[in-house]
């Protein structure tokens, strides 16, 4: 069995979650999830979330393509977590280019075209904007 892990935060999901969702599922057999919790998205990325861990937790269990969602709680975790969860391959969007390259000594990285019309951020610019 193949497994693939991904990382974000998922806060106002939308189609382009999805997407990187499904063509992180595609790399293999299973998909992890790693979901920032509140705290790490407020100290570390200065990111307030709309909704909650747990409620984001929930949605990504709810997609047919998320097999485990597991908490991300630093940045430093992800050699941890491939070793631990026995990755194959790590996903994640490629504005991320090369940040995660160390992690080619564990496993394969690859990093995925993001959706482009669509991000959080410009939703939220949006409906400041509405």
């Amino acid at each position: 069995m193949k497994r693939i892990i991904t990382y974000g935060t998922f806060d106002l999901l939308h189609y382009g979650h999805i997407n990187l969702l499904r063509r992180a599922k595609q790399q293999g057999d299973y998909l992890i999830v790693a979901l920032s919790t509140d705290e790490f998205n407020w100290d570390s990325k200065q990111k307030k979330c709309y909704f909650s861990y747990e409620k984001r937790k929930a949605l990504l269990e709810a997609i047919r393509f998320v097999d485990l969602v597991i908490p991300e709680k630093s940045w430093d975790q992800k050699i941890e977590d491939v070793q631990l969860y026995q990755v194959d391959t790590f996903v994640i969007g490629d504005d991320w280019k090369g940040k995660f390259d160390f992690l080619k000594d564990h496993c394969e990285v690859v990093y995925l075209t993001r959706t482009p019309e669509i991000s959080t951020t410009q939703i939220k610019s949006d409906m400041r904007e509405a």
